[in-house]
């Protein structure tokens, strides 16, 4: 029987450093980036773009397109770093189903913290995956802090403090993922 591909899932609100901590472990591990913001249909970027927070049907084709994806990767035999909120346990779910052995690690600081740096990420122009350069406009993160779902007792989550350097919240990741894999 073959064994699963990995999925280390960084996971948060808005402005705690996923996608660059998500990219320095697929760098260190080898393994593809997934960006979950890519998956956003236009219409929901748009949505967000103009301060507006999901609702939890708008939720749905995103997740929807993201499941498809890294289940390709899956089939493909590659193992996959993601960068997705996860904020609501169903959405964490619905990753965790997939035919992966998925490790979640949550990017965890204070909401002043996550602010500042929301406030000062530059705001010129769209990239091109449509997508606020936060990924969502800073005025967002109340909602997406009220909307965050602590982990059920069935879940596994790694919290990550990132009140530290971004090397030193990197350094910490990878000493959870190194943990994780020698017990899987």
């Amino acid at each position: 029987m073959s064994q699963k591909q990995k999925l280390i899932v960084l996971m948060g609100v808005s402005g705690c450093g996923k996608s660059s901590v998500g990219k320095a472990l697929g760098c260190h591990y080898n393994v593809e980036f997934v960006d979950a913001d890519d998956f956003h249909p236009l219409e929901n970027k748009q949505h967000m773009a103009a301060g507006l927070a999901l609702s939890d049907a708008m939720h749905e084709p995103w997740i929807a397109l993201l499941q498809a994806r890294l289940k390709q990767s899956a089939k493909a035999g590659r193992n996959c770093a993601l960068s997705f909120s996860g904020l609501r346990r169903l959405h964490r779910s619905k990753i965790r189903d997939l035919p992966f052995d998925s490790v979640f690690l949550h990017l965890q600081g204070e909401k002043q913290l996550i602010a500042d740096r929301l406030a000062a990420r530059p705001e010129h122009g769209m990239p091109p995956n449509g997508m606020p350069p936060s990924g969502m406009p800073p005025n967002l993160l109340d909602n997406q802090l009220e909307t965050l779902e602590q982990a059920s007792k069935k879940e596994t989550i790694i919290s990550i403090d990132i009140e530290q350097s971004l090397d030193l919240v990197i350094a910490d990741a990878i000493v959870a993922v190194d943990q994780y894999l020698t017990m899987t």
